[in-house]
């Protein structure tokens, strides 16, 4: 199906961009989100004269992600977990753990925009992660899990 692009999309395209993709890659998820629109003539034309106003939208919103992800310098999320006396923690630690760590301190970030490339944390030690806050920004924080202590 082709599709013309109303944001830029990751491995896919920027804003404008026609595109072919999956049916249900189209139907499922670009359309609905928003992402895309089918590329018809009606709406080609509907976008070239809404084009300035999505590329002003499209740059506020970039501008507001990287002034939100200056504020992601130097986050440390401690998270504490029940673990072994090897260091290996009983279950493991999740982005949605993180995103749960992070709302704590004040930052609103969905699970889905936290990057754990080597999967879920399972010992005990500072990892760092990233969180990514648009298709072109994204910041570094620094999760630290520590053993639960026992109390009695």
């Amino acid at each position: 199906m082709q599709v013309i692009l109303m944001e830029k999309v990751g491995n896919l395209g920027g804003l404008g961009d026609l595109v072919n993709v999956k049916n249900g890659y189209a139907r499922n998820f670009l359309i609905p989100k928003g992402k895309a629109k089918r590329a018809t003539p009606v709406t080609l034309k509907e976008f070239e004269t809404k084009r300035a106003e999505l590329e002003r939208a499209a740059a506020e919103k970039l501008a507001m992600a990287q002034t939100y992800a200056e504020k992601f310098d130097g986050v440390v999320v401690r998270i504490e977990r029940k673990a072994g006396v090897d260091g290996r923690l009983f279950g493991s630690v999740s982005n949605f753990d993180v995103a749960d760590g992070l709302r704590a301190l004040g930052f609103e970030v969905e699970k889905s925009d936290i990057r754990m490339a080597a999967g879920p944390l399972k010992m005990i030690g500072d990892a760092e992660l990233e969180v990514s806050l648009h298709s072109d920004v994204t910041a570094k924080i620094t999760v630290s899990v520590v053993a639960e202590q026992f109390r009695i």
